[in-house]
């Protein structure tokens, strides 16, 4: 039935990377979301997904690096764990039905994002340590290869959960993270041997675009307050949809 309105995709797929990167993030999660609601082969969901976010992500961390000092000890703490188990992670292929349920169940991190229900610390509760950053970055990697997301949506309400970064500073380490596992997951895909549906090479330049916007406008402080809650909506019905079937 989906596919009677793919027309939609052309207007969603830009629009959800321009709110994703306006925050830091790639928009993995609901790129896979609208592929899978349209029935796209899973074979070209999770590469399609993963070459998007790497564009995206690298946009936005290109947007908001000059608008923050970078805390680039923090980040290498984390991405030195992630990129290899975000490979291994990869490599894996998940059933259809399962693969679903827990990018539903993923889909409620950028909907808590979206409305501002993550707290968030103005000090640190917990103080910056290797040991705690290696099992942040092997799971969210592991996960996020697994998947096909960069792990932005996990990463950005745990950094400031903690109070390690503020809003800035985390949306430019989370676009940097979800490039670099990008990269290693879409590598894992063996996504090159890959023939993509002609369709794809028409959405993903859109996409960019989207995100490109997104990124521009993110770190300009532009208002985009009732798109991005009408977003909202659409990512709660998607994640039922996606969980319950």
């Amino acid at each position: 039935m989906m596919e009677a309105y793919w027309w939609l995709l052309y207007i969603l797929m830009p629009t959800v990377a321009f709110l994703y990167a306006a925050v830091g993030h790639g928009g993995a999660s609901s790129y896979l979301m609208f592929l899978a609601l349209f029935n796209f082969a899973p074979e070209q969901i999770r590469p399609t997904a993963l070459i998007l976010n790497i564009v995206v992500s690298l946009m936005a961390f290109l947007a908001f690096r000059g608008t923050v000092k970078f805390p680039a000890k923090l980040f290498l703490s984390i991405i030195i764990f992630s990129v290899p188990a975000a490979f291994f992670g990869g490599r894996i292929l998940v059933d259809a039905g399962l693969y679903k349920q827990i990018l539903g169940l993923l889909l409620f991190f950028p909907i808590l994002r979206f409305l501002n229900i993550f707290p968030k610390s103005t000090a640190p509760k917990i103080s910056e340590n290797w040991i705690l950053s290696g099992i942040l970055g092997l799971g969210i990697g592991f996960v996020s290869g697994l998947i096909g997301i960069g792990g932005g949506i996990i990463l950005s309400p745990i950094l400031l959960l903690m109070g390690w970064t503020d809003m800035k500073e985390t949306a430019a380490v989370s676009a940097l993270f979800i490039f670099f596992n990008s990269i290693s997951g879409l590598l894992g895909t063996n996504a090159f041997a890959i023939s993509f549906d002609p369709q794809l090479w028409v959405l993903m330049p859109l996409t960019i675009v989207g995100g490109a916007l997104g990124a521009y406008f993110g770190a300009k402080k532009f208002n985009y307050q009732g798109v991005k809650y009408t977003l909202t909506v659409v990512l709660l019905i998607a994640a039922v949809k996606l969980i319950w079937g």
